[in-house]
């Protein structure tokens, strides 16, 4: 998926979720459960942020390891030198 549908598909993905949140018709109506009412819009909201990340971070969550065409990064080698040591005294 090219960099600009994503911003796109992100964008539609969060003015859905703001919709469903304000929308007087829920799953669960806050007028008969009360506070309990709003699980299911936070949910929307959750899943809405998920899939934004999903989208614009451009990689499976469920893939381990590098992403194709990115160059592995390798961590620096510690360098230590040895000191040299006195000569040692003779008593």
């Amino acid at each position: 998926m090219s960099r600009t549908r994503a911003i796109i598909s992100a964008v539609l993905v969060g003015l859905g979720a703001l919709a469903y949140g304000v929308s007087p018709i829920d799953v669960i109506p806050e007028i008969l459960v009360g506070p309990l009412g709003f699980g299911d819009d936070l949910a929307v909201l959750a899943g809405a942020g998920f899939a934004i990340w999903k989208l614009l971070s451009g990689r499976d969550p469920r893939q381990a390891g590098p992403q194709p065409g990115s160059q592995p990064q390798q961590s620096p080698q510690p360098h230590y030198e040895q000191k040299p040591r006195p000569p040692e005294q003779q008593t």
